[in-house]
C-alpha cells in the first residue's frame, strides 16, 4: 500500500502532466482510470491516437530516475489496462499508444524537468 506522501506526490506529478501534455496539444479523456489489471494515469488523445499515458514523479534521484520505474511488468499491466478501456469505450479509436511523463520537482515542489517518452512499448 502506497504512503499518504506518496499518493500526494503522485497526484501532483498528474496535475503537472496534464498541464504539460495540454500545452503539447494532447485532449485529456479520463484521469486515474482503474481496472482489476491495474490504472491508467490520464487517458489522452493527440490527433487521432488515443494515448494512454504513465506519470512518474520524484524529489529526487535517490531510488532512480522516474522514468526507470517503468518496467516490463508495468508495460504488461498498462497494455492489458488499455485494452480494457478500448473495450468499454467502444466509439472511441482503436489506434493507440502508450506514453510516459516523467517529472523531477524542485525542493518547493514545482517541476524542474519534465520529459516526455513515446510510445514505449516499440
Amino acid at each position: 500500500m502506497k504512503s499518504k506522501n506518496n499518493l500526494l506526490l503522485g497526484r501532483l506529478g498528474e496535475k503537472e502532466a496534464e498541464k504539460y501534455l495540454s500545452s503539447k496539444n494532447y485532449k485529456i479523456i479520463a484521469r486515474n482510470f482503474r481496472t482489476r489489471n491495474g490504472e491508467i494515469d490520464i487517458v489522452a488523445q493527440e490527433s487521432n491516437i488515443l494515448v494512454f499515458v504513465e506519470v512518474k514523479t520524484r524529489r529526487n534521484n535517490k531510488f532512480g530516475l522516474p522514468e526507470e520505474a517503468i518496467t516490463p511488468w508495468k508495460i504488461r499491466a498498462l497494455i492489458r489496462a488499455a485494452q480494457y478501456f478500448l473495450l468499454t469505450k467502444n466509439k472511441l479509436s482503436s489506434s493507440y499508444r502508450i506514453d510516459v511523463v516523467s517529472i523531477k520537482l524542485d525542493e518547493n515542489d514545482k517541476p524542474e524537468q519534465i520529459k516526455l517518452y513515446k510510445n514505449i512499448t516499440l
